[in-house]
């Protein structure tokens, strides 16, 4: 696939289902290039690995979300969409700079510290187990809605004190939101989602228990409490991010392995591998394929182009793992492979403080699945399945696959 000399799209279903050959073509001639991306905005892709680390750090490209709306003004097309979520709903620790991300990360982040994620390993155990039981039995399965959904959904849910019984409305609102569609069912999700955290959220006011939520509607740093904007879109946040990113993780690790039977076979002979697997995961195909919009506050120079002020700035994270100048041959799965830093969970401020949570819900869903059931394969072509219609997450619509 060659750049092309007109405008380039990214909301075209043949970048939705395979965006890898372009990216590679990208990163050769032009890492960093002005694009048209779904609902008809115009920003800047970030393509190589390099050029990805500065635009996730540099300081004159910023993510706080009141500045969203104006640039999107000035770079919207004809016939593009507004913006597909309600501001208030997005003032969370993502769409933040310091010294305001500073005080909303520092509240949620000893949620999610290495040591408290390992205190959850039982429990982590305990739920793919019981899914791998309700499995059992069967011939044929979608590895997705059976398992790779329920397990870090009932994770998250249960940490932030979501009931069981809601927890289904939270998967349909969640892939409405990020998936490229009709603007007024994508908001109407999101407004949807926000109305039932608001009363969520109420009710831990009245009634605290032991979940983080209580915790947030309590928390506070020097007086400073959240207010209930704030406390709203953190809960959105953490639902979203806290199991899309691991539902994608899952699939596309169980699909890279099934695709690649030589280091199927490595991972079951030698199961101490499974951690640096889960690395390699992350990298050859990660959950998110083009990171959360950012928009420039000076001109900053990024592959050599000028992106001058005012401008979005979109990085590919799956496009900079796979860049030649940063990994040898970066298109081939090695589970052995010496690892270097990918870029999966993001760098610098916005890194994913749940990836401690991520690695471990990935590596033990994979791993038991594989003891579980010996004979795992695909239940369809590889070429069948489609992969979901966002240029946010890359993950699959359904994994079918067979158990015996």
């Amino acid at each position: 696939m060659s750049v092309p000399d007109t405008v380039l799209r990214l909301d075209t279903p043949e970048y939705m289902q395979d965006p890898h050959a372009l990216h590679a073509e990208l990163r050769r001639a032009a890492p960093v290039r002005e694009a048209i991306f779904p609902r008809g905005f115009k920003g800047w892709l970030v393509t190589a690995y390099d050029d990805a680390k500065v635009a996730l750090t540099d300081p004159r490209i910023s993510k706080a979300v009141a500045g969203f709306a104006p640039v999107m003004d000035r770079h919207r097309l004809t016939d593009a969409t507004p913006l597909p979520f309600r501001l208030e709903l997005a003032t969370h620790m993502l769409n933040s700079d310091p010294p305001d991300h500073t005080r909303l990360r520092k509240l949620v982040t000893k949620a999610f510290t290495s040591r408290v994620v390992g205190r959850l390993r039982d429990r982590v155990e305990g739920i793919a187990d019981g899914l791998l039981d309700a499995m059992a039995g069967r011939d044929t399965v979608d590895l997705l809605d059976e398992y790779a959904f329920p397990l870090p959904i009932t994770v998250i849910s249960e940490l932030l004190g979501v009931p069981e019984a809601d927890r289904d409305d939270f998967r349909s609102w969640t892939s409405t939101m990020i998936t490229t569609g009709p603007r007024e069912v994508t908001t109407a999700a999101g407004d949807a989602m926000g109305r039932y955290l608001a009363e969520l959220i109420e009710h831990k006011r009245r009634e605290p228990a032991e979940d983080l939520l209580s915790d947030l509607v309590g928390a506070h740093d020097d007086g400073d409490r959240l207010s209930s904007a704030e406390l709203v879109s953190m809960a959105m946040l953490l639902l979203i991010a806290g199991h899309e990113t691991t539902v994608n993780l899952i699939g596309n690790g169980v699909l890279a392995l099934l695709r690649n039977p030589e280091q199927l076979a490595a991972l079951r002979a030698d199961p101490a591998l499974l951690p640096g697997a889960v690395e390699e995961f992350l990298r050859f195909e990660g959950p998110i394929n083009i990171a959360t919009m950012r928009y420039t506050t000076a001109p900053i120079t990024l592959g050599g182009v000028e992106v001058p002020e005012g401008e979005f700035v979109l990085v590919s994270l799956v496009s900079a793992n796979r860049d030649e100048a940063h990994t040898e041959q970066p298109d081939r799965l090695d589970i052995t492979r010496a690892q270097s830093a990918h870029l999966a969970f993001g760098h610098g401020i916005h890194y994913c403080v749940g990836a401690p949570l991520a690695r471990l819900e990935a590596a033990t869903a994979i791993g038991r699945l594989l003891d579980r059931f010996p004979a795992l394969s695909l239940a369809a072509d590889p070429g069948e399945l489609r992969w979901r219609d966002s240029t946010l997450v890359r993950g699959l619509e359904t994994l079918p696959v067979k158990l015996t």
